[in-house]
């Protein structure tokens, strides 16, 4: 039986879920060795990075309680730092979401969940009292139903081509901010539409001796093919990863094709990105035109199994790349031109899926550590919105209104879960803690 709206206030009760710290144990078992270390210390920070990295653990958390029954294409990871502004391919820049690793079908109301908890679990970070902090959470439920609710009055393709448009959204909110954020702001977005594959080799790359541009080693966190294996070992590796550029290249449109085509790969290193996802296979390939300062950079990331598949109904994709593609061309307003999937040997000879994206597209971020209570409030307001607009994108938006619509309340009960699983969190976090002073976790400490 489908849950009411007030039910979807429970949180799990801590006797009945499963040792987290298991849990994150079990992903590590798939992911590169020596780069587990430095997700733990990543994930260890503070109880918000333990909360992005945590995806798996809340995904078993919300399969443990009621939901609504009204199933749409989830991100599956909608906090905070998984949405941000990016350039669209017409050269707008955009609000929404920008991560999509664990998309997947499942109940509306686990995303809204997972972004109004993070909202909560960061607030408190940021030392805001109870009440703020409650308040900012249920901003994000209260943004998402007024903006879903707006939805089901537009057409079918209003609601496809419906996004936020950075410098509008910009000229309309400008008042509300106080002269500080709003230079805040603008300067944020400025230095957003300066990352691109030009910025990319600035920060990431060197002259060699023979005046070639190369990608410059940080281990562990960037290191070339070439430094990461032995020489004979690194060219059997670099021929895999080249074989699947070339079978994500048979799967590109015509034209895309051709635009790819006028490139010649240049380095390939490994990269760590992220907070959850560190430990999975991603590779950065540095791409020159038709001159050495025409660069394009790909990234080139594994595609695990979603953390939602053992709780939600399967999806029938042959590649989990693709899976994550085609959830990502769904939800998100305009994606990367270059977006793609393909498979193939890892380092080990062991087959693994992957998609690829451009590395930096006017791509930015909000630093949530740095927002005041303002700050933040505005910020899950823009969040609410921009999920909103995802989820509408799907033929389930009738039915999320529907559901929305049938009693008051959804605001305060997805307040009421944010504050259950911000205890729930920090929790987590503690024992995680425990779990590095006893050994059972090792940390590569890189500060």
């Amino acid at each position: 039986m489908a849950a009411t709206i007030r039910e979807l206030a429970r949180c799990v009760e801590p006797a009945d879920r499963g040792d987290p710290i298991e849990i994150l144990q079990g992903q590590a078992q798939s992911r590169v060795p020596d780069l587990v270390p430095v997700r733990n210390a990543r994930m260890s920070a503070t109880p918000f990075t333990f909360y992005r990295g945590a995806a798996a653990v809340m995904a078993a958390d919300l399969a443990a309680v009621p939901h609504s029954g009204v199933m749409t294409q989830l991100c599956g990871d909608a906090h905070l730092s998984n949405f941000g502004v990016f350039n669209t391919p017409e050269r707008r820049m955009i609000f929404d979401l920008n991560d999509f690793d664990e998309t997947a079908p499942g109940p509306f109301e686990w995303d809204v969940k997972r972004l109004a908890a993070s909202v909560a679990v960061a607030s408190r970070g940021n030392g805001f009292d109870a009440a703020t902090t409650r308040a900012n959470a249920r901003e994000v439920a209260k943004s998402y139903r007024k903006w879903m609710r707006t939805s089901a009055g537009q057409t079918t393709m209003d609601c496809w081509y419906a996004r936020i448009d950075v410098h509008d959204m910009m000229a309309q909110v400008g008042a509300k901010l106080d002269t500080s954020t709003e230079e805040r702001t603008v300067r944020g977005l400025r230095k957003a539409q300066h990352r691109d594959s030009a910025q990319a080799v600035a920060k990431l790359c060197v002259v060699d001796p023979d005046g070639r541009i190369r990608i410059r080693s940080d281990p562990p966190l960037l290191v070339p093919i070439h430094e990461l294996f032995p020489d004979e070992r690194a060219d059997i590796v670099e021929e895999r990863i080249e074989d699947r550029l070339r079978q994500y290249r048979t799967m590109m449109p015509d034209h895309i094709r051709a635009l790819f085509d006028q490139f010649t790969l240049v380095d390939v290193a490994r990269k760590v990105v992220g907070v959850g996802s560190v430990g999975t296979r991603a590779w950065i390939v540095l791409f020159h035109g038709t001159r050495t300062d025409d660069p394009l950079f790909l990234q080139v990331k594994e595609a695990q199994r979603s953390v939602l598949a053992d709780h939600v109904p399967a999806q029938q994709y042959p590649n989990q790349g693709q899976r994550v593609v085609e959830g990502q061309r769904l939800l998100q307003a305009a994606s990367d031109l270059f977006l793609g999937w393909t498979s193939g040997l890892d380092e080990n000879g062991e087959k693994r899926d992957f998609y690829v994206r451009q590395l930096r597209d006017g791509k930015g971020s909000v630093v949530i550590e740095a927002l005041s209570s303002v700050d933040m409030k505005l910020y899950a307001k823009l969040c609410g919105r921009a999920l909103a607009h995802a989820h509408a994108r799907t033929g389930s938006r009738l039915q999320i209104a529907d559901y929305l619509g049938s009693a008051k309340g959804f605001s305060d009960a997805i307040a009421d879960f944010s504050m259950a699983y911000t205890d729930l969190t920090d929790s987590d976090h503690q024992a995680m803690l425990t779990a590095i002073e006893q050994g059972r976790l090792e940390v590569h400490d890189l500060t």
